[in-house]
């Protein structure tokens, strides 16, 4: 059975990118929600029971969180989760509650976040990283999100790099209808 499960709380460690054997690209933190609510008595907001969180994120979600999430950052999280007994050495024992992330962003609710997209697909001029890519971690292919090799980090090249098909001349239905976006304008 997959429970899915939404979060909002606190990134609350450093996120740690680490690479796989196979190459895959895994990054994971600690993450804490805590429960608020106004109580009329005392005519304040007071703190409930605090969850906390084991988060894993994979592939390009992995490298894109570790290059955007901070601790302490409000965030959001989206995915599966997993809830394990486990026991130690010393025979202890305890719960053990992961979500493996499908999503995650920040809650835009308490700030503002500028996006970058990562697409290889927004390259303006042949053979140069778009702005977008700047800053993504060294040795990071951003069309996969797997880490490469010293020989493997040339970025690919899109043939059609203002990214419309061929004989696409931009016009689809109520599109055509709506005001035309100034392509020079336009921050990609």
């Amino acid at each position: 059975m997959n429970d899915i499960i939404t979060v909002r709380g606190y990134v609350a460690t450093e996120v740690r990118l680490t690479l796989a054997q196979s190459g895959l690209p895994i990054a994971g933190f600690r993450m804490c929600s805590t429960d608020r609510r106004f109580d009329k008595e005392s005519n304040a907001w007071i703190d409930g029971n605090t969850n906390w969180y084991s988060v894993s994120m994979f592939r390009q979600l992995a490298t894109n969180g570790a290059a955007s999430l901070r601790k302490g950052d409000r965030v959001v999280i989206a995915g599966r989760l997993r809830v394990r007994p486990w026991i130690n050495a010393e025979g202890r024992t305890g719960t053990s509650v992961d979500i493996d992330a499908d999503t995650a962003g920040h809650d835009l609710m308490w700030g503002t976040a500028n996006f970058k997209r990562t697409s290889t697909d927004r390259t303006d001029v042949q053979g140069q990283v778009p702005a977008a890519l700047e800053d993504m971690p060294a040795g990071v292919n951003p069309a996969t999100g797997e880490m490469l090799g010293a020989e493997e980090t040339d970025y690919p090249v899109d043939p059609d790099p203002d990214g419309t098909p061929e004989g696409d001349d931009g016009a689809h239905g109520a599109a055509a209808n709506a005001k035309e976006l100034d392509a020079a304008g336009a921050p990609f």
